[in-house]
């Protein structure tokens, strides 16, 4: 923070008292004609108030909720709608549920939070460069498409461009644009990161995926000709530092588990499993690193052959073990002479 020195103030900068007044009463008519913030307007059926309802008597598994053009909700039980939610000049573009909150994407870039229970809208975001890549204008082809394809290719969007995280007790989002990926504290929308890509590289949004601790991020990079050259998978959480893998510029990620994904990275690098939840990738069977691994492979190894203990197998102290061939039966010719 810059500090700045104290301006003095002369006569010819003080303000008369008429327009003072003028200015109050200007900005107090602004006031009143204020519009509801970011748009925001929450009805019941018949596009009447919405009637306050009471966390305990109803929450997110009461209800089925729907977008487009906003957030609707409907009693499971009747199907009748208990309440809406839309902003004005805006449209909903995908839903997901961080714990028993929704999250909703609107084509003009905002991101908000809504607590099903009691129809409140917790909070708001704004993603810069969101609506630019919702909308596609300026593409190869953009001109070509019709109003269908403008928003089918924005709810593709929309839905690669949020990810939840279900992190036990605690929630988080992550918002992916080709340029910018943002890190949100569900409790509160609270920025917790953001990160760009490096020069001449660009995010997938479409390629990301996500487990119940990270996003992971596929990239690509381009030379000064416009071609792939690289590429690169990003794994971000909320409650660690992240981790960066280099890869193809094709590579693909595909979730196993609440916490394993497995990375493909062309026919000739075998496909290879990450731990999300241990930050660590999983080490396989027979590697000379198994002993040591941090994650070992679902299901662990095959079990390895068990040295026989003479003790064990019956033999006497001071007594020779009988040798391989004997225990196999082989004839007594066959074996070699004993110890003189």
């Amino acid at each position: 923070m810059s500090w700045k020195p104290l301006r003095v103030l002369t006569p010819r900068s003080i303000l008369p008292a008429s327009a003072v007044m003028l200015v109050l009463a200007a900005g107090a008519a602004a006031h009143a004609n204020k519009p509801v913030p970011f748009g925001d307007r929450v009805a019941g059926p018949g596009d009447a108030g919405a009637t306050p309802v009471k966390s305990e008597s109803l929450s997110s598994a009461d209800l089925d909720l729907r977008v487009g053009p906003g957030l609707e909700a409907f009693h499971k039980g009747t199907g009748e709608q208990a309440w809406s939610y839309r902003r004005e000049g805006a449209e909903a573009l995908h839903l997901a549920m961080a714990g028993d909150n929704a999250i909703v994407v609107w084509d003009d870039g905002m991101v908000t939070s809504v607590r099903p229970g009691d129809h409140e809208v917790r909070w708001h975001r704004a993603v810069p460069g969101l609506s630019d890549w919702l909308r596609g204008d300026g593409e190869p082809g953009a001109d070509k498409r019709t109003d269908a394809q403008r928003k089918q290719l924005a709810r593709q969007r929309a839905a690669g461009a949020l990810h939840t995280v279900q992190r036990d007790g605690s929630p988080w989002l992550a918002l992916v644009t080709p340029n910018l990926t943002m890190g949100l504290r569900d409790a509160d929308g609270d920025l917790r990161y953001n990160d760009k890509p490096a020069n001449g590289c660009v995010y997938d949004p479409l390629r990301a995926v996500h487990t119940d601790y990270a996003v992971l991020i596929p990239r690509t990079c381009t030379n000064s000709a416009g071609q792939a050259v690289s590429g690169g998978i990003t794994g971000y959480r909320l409650d660690s530092t992240g981790w960066a893998t280099s890869t193809g510029p094709t590579a693909t990620v595909k979730v196993l588990d609440r916490s394993r994904v497995e990375i493909t990275d062309g026919p000739i690098v075998p496909p290879r499993v990450f731990d999300t939840k241990a930050a660590a990738p999983e080490t396989a069977c027979g590697s000379v690193d198994a002993p040591f691994a941090a994650v070992r492979p679902q299901g662990g190894c095959a079990a390895e052959p068990t040295p026989v203990d003479p003790a064990a197998a019956g033999t006497a102290p001071g007594t020779a073990a009988p040798d391989a061939a004997a225990a196999t039966g082989a004839p007594a010719g066959d074996q070699p002479p004993a110890p003189q």
